[in-house]
């Protein structure tokens, strides 16, 4: 087994990566972007930290909310371009206060709303 090696992420022209975040069930939560440091730091913490590019600066989910997401799995993509957490979530994840933010599905060309808030 190979040390993990930070460098060999292919981060955007911005520094950044997204990072998709599943539920332990395989439910797909939300999608966000993490620099460097936020790599690190999830996983040295434990504590799932994305970049927030509106506030440019790190973001640990759950740090105001308390919706906070424990780290179960670290896994990079074979293109080494995308990253998938999957998570232990406390309470919603999204903003919305949704379980997920992938709450709406285009069908037959109309939108459905598939859950409502907690």
């Amino acid at each position: 087994m190979a040390e993990f090696d930070i460098t060999s992420l292919t981060f955007n022209e911005a520094g950044l990566i997204p990072a998709i975040a599943q539920a332990e069930d395989g439910e797909v939560l939300m999608m966000a972007w993490m620099n460097a440091d936020a790599v690190r730091e999830t996983l040295e913490t434990g504590q799932v930290t994305y970049w927030s590019r509106s506030r440019a600066e790190l973001w640990r989910k759950g740090a105001t909310s308390g919706h906070v997401q424990e780290l179960v799995d670290f896994r990079v993509d074979c293109d080494r371009d995308c990253l998938l957490v999957v998570v232990r979530q406390k309470g919603p994840a999204c903003h919305t206060n949704r379980r997920s933010c992938f709450y709406t599905a285009v069908r037959d060309g109309a939108e459905t709303e598939l859950m409502q808030p907690l």
